[in-house]
């Protein structure tokens, strides 16, 4: 009797698992594969904007823009935290700055790191005090 109980509860743990990792996948952004052309403009603390075009095979993003350098950072639980955007340093802890991502104009509901890169999808990365 008890080895069915432990039985059970493996399976129950087994499909627990299983049923999350298909939510997982049914939930986040498709990619393409494939040559891409990515252009984000990237707003820096002073007000000027400078626009970055990158030929890509990557899927993603902050996949592309680790890649060539424009970005570095740190990756968290939570995805990447950017801290240099094109050379320019944001430090939260001296003046609440951080660097924002956007898509379409809207403030991004994805990480940079995993927002498929899509044709025609304007982004932006803009200095921000918080």
């Amino acid at each position: 009797m008890k080895n069915k109980k432990v039985l059970l509860g493996v399976v129950a743990v087994v499909l627990i698992v299983a049923i999350m990792a298909v939510a997982y996948l049914s939930t986040r952004p498709e990619t393409t594969e494939g040559a891409k052309t990515l252009t984000v403009d990237i707003v820096h603390s002073d007000g000027t904007t400078k626009t970055v075009t990158v030929n890509t095979d990557a899927e993603y993003v902050g996949e592309a823009l680790l890649a060539e350098g424009i970005v570095e950072g740190e990756q968290f639980d939570y995805g990447l935290y950017m801290s240099t955007v094109d050379g320019e340093e944001a430090v939260y802890e001296v003046d609440s700055a951080y660097w924002a991502f956007y898509v379409n104009g809207e403030y991004a509901t994805t990480g940079i790191d995993v927002t498929p890169i899509e044709e025609g999808v304007s982004y932006s990365i803009e200095y921000t005090i918080g």
